[in-house]
């Protein structure tokens, strides 16, 4: 059976891919050229898109680490008694 903290996980990351796809297609359509190419422009904002989506990723880890963490501090060998 999937855990809780497993299927919370699923969910953000295939939201963030999706954001990513939609991301991706927007900037095709609007800064899209002639015959398939993308104009420099586009090719930029496509460049932003990825790094941006790198950093997004990057602070859901972090943040996913930290919420779903459920040590409760006492894991570390410190007595809380």
């Amino acid at each position: 059976m999937v855990e809780r903290e497993q299927i919370i996980e699923i969910v953000v990351a295939v939201t963030a891919v999706f954001l990513m796809i939609g991301t991706m297609i927007g900037i095709g359509v609007n800064y899209g050229g002639e015959g398939g190419t993308l104009s420099e422009t586009g090719g930029e904002m496509l460049i932003g898109a990825i790094v941006g989506f790198v950093v997004l990723m990057t602070l859901v880890g972090v943040v996913l680490a930290f919420v779903l963490n459920d040590s409760g501090g006492a894991s570390d060998g410190q007595n809380t008694a």
